[in-house]
């Protein structure tokens, strides 16, 4: 293992989290403390399970925290959903999060598949 720096979908997903607070910075979402703090949270949990199980030092353990990286991606993706629907989000806005967010799943389901062969 070379370590969850030179991952490109912990890159990706630390890219997505960046991008999540930029956007959730505008006034719209300063009014929604909750949906705000909850998008945010989803998208810093990506690359933190992705990074936290990659440390664990086996495979199988890094399955299990992939996995869970991918439910928070999913958490995410409604959420995001949820905030265009009531105005907080631009289609533009959607459009560029889910792209990216569908990209880091993919992602996520090769390597899952790579490192479940491994045990």
């Amino acid at each position: 293992m070379s370590g969850y720096r030179e991952l490109n979908v912990w890159k990706e997903s630390k890219g997505l989290a960046v991008r999540i607070y930029q956007i959730t910075q505008s006034a719209v979402f300063g009014k929604d403390f909750g949906l705000r703090d909850q998008i945010r949270r989803a998208a810093v949990s990506v690359p933190s399970n992705i990074a936290e199980g990659d440390e664990r030092g086996s495979n199988r353990d890094a399955v299990r925290f992939l996995y869970i990286a991918k439910g928070s991606l999913a958490e995410l993706q409604t959420q995001l959903d949820i905030a265009f629907e009531i105005g907080y989000l631009k289609k533009e806005e959607l459009t560029e999060l889910f792209d990216k967010s569908m990209a880091i799943g993919k992602m996520l389901g090769s390597l899952i598949k790579a490192r479940s062969k491994t045990f």
